[in-house]
């Protein structure tokens, strides 16, 4: 919005990937569903912009970050003099639920599917698609997905940077909770009023206390010696794969 320097208000802007084969429908359907809702916990809409091959969204600018920010770091705010930011839309290829992939069409609980894919990223602080992984591991839920329902795999994909700030019923629920939400049948899968439910009963759970094996840990710290490596995802065995998983 034109003004004078230091007048206005910051946005953040995102720009249509030109070599997007699905972006001008990615485009289209988020001006058309974000155009017609206002809610507290969604980003705004402020507008949108459509000239020859150049497409652009106009959001509110969120202060504290994205969720994406928090889980990865990206830089997304911004810096110096700059008003605004301006970053490339990506696209919804690895949220998207398969009923939306294979017809195009979005019903109530596809958006519970993508949903899902975002409990599983904030579990595992990996990206829902990142192709500098190992093969087979490029898409999230593909390749884990499989472990969600198997208790004794839970530590080989939780994110090591949240160990000790969950208890394991905590953790299981939510995993459980993961993978409900990821569904390949839309009908079974929760509604967002039970998914919401399920998290507050996670989130009102005792977190577990300060046990033996962290105080060992600590000690060791100030002795010199090196903890043992603790591998997840985000620290992959030589094969790539997490600690007890196959491929």
């Amino acid at each position: 919005m034109p003004s004078k320097i230091g007048t206005g208000m910051m946005v953040a802007i995102k720009k249509l990937n030109p070599e997007s084969m699905q972006g001008f429908e990615e485009w289209q359907s988020e001006v058309n569903f974000l155009g017609r809702l206002c809610h507290p916990n969604l980003v705004k809409l402020l507008g949108y912009c459509w000239e020859d091959k150049e497409l652009l969204l106009i959001y509110e600018f969120m202060q504290k970050g994205s969720l994406e920010n928090h889980l990865f770091r990206t830089k997304l705010g911004p810096s110096g003099g700059d008003s605004h930011v301006t970053t490339r839309v990506m696209g919804t290829y690895g949220y998207a639920a398969p009923e939306y992939v294979a017809t195009g069409h979005l019903y109530v609980k596809s958006d519970v599917y993508g949903f899902g894919v975002v409990l599983l990223e904030m579990l595992t602080g990996l990206r829902a698609l990142d192709t500098r992984r190992p093969s087979g591991q490029h898409n999230l839920v593909d390749w884990l997905k499989p472990l969600l329902s198997q208790r004794r795999k839970l530590k080989s994909y939780m994110d090591a940077r949240i160990e000790g700030q969950y208890s394991s019923k905590a953790a299981l629920q939510a995993s459980q909770l993961t993978l409900r939400c990821l569904e390949g049948e839309p009908r079974k899968r929760p509604s967002m009023k039970e998914v919401v439910d399920v998290l507050e009963q996670i989130a009102a759970m005792e977190k577990p206390k300060e046990s033996k094996n962290r105080s060992t840990h600590s000690s060791s710290q100030h002795n010199g010696q090196s903890p043992r490596p603790y591998r997840s995802p985000r620290h992959p065995s030589n094969h790539g794969t997490p600690t007890g998983a196959g491929r």
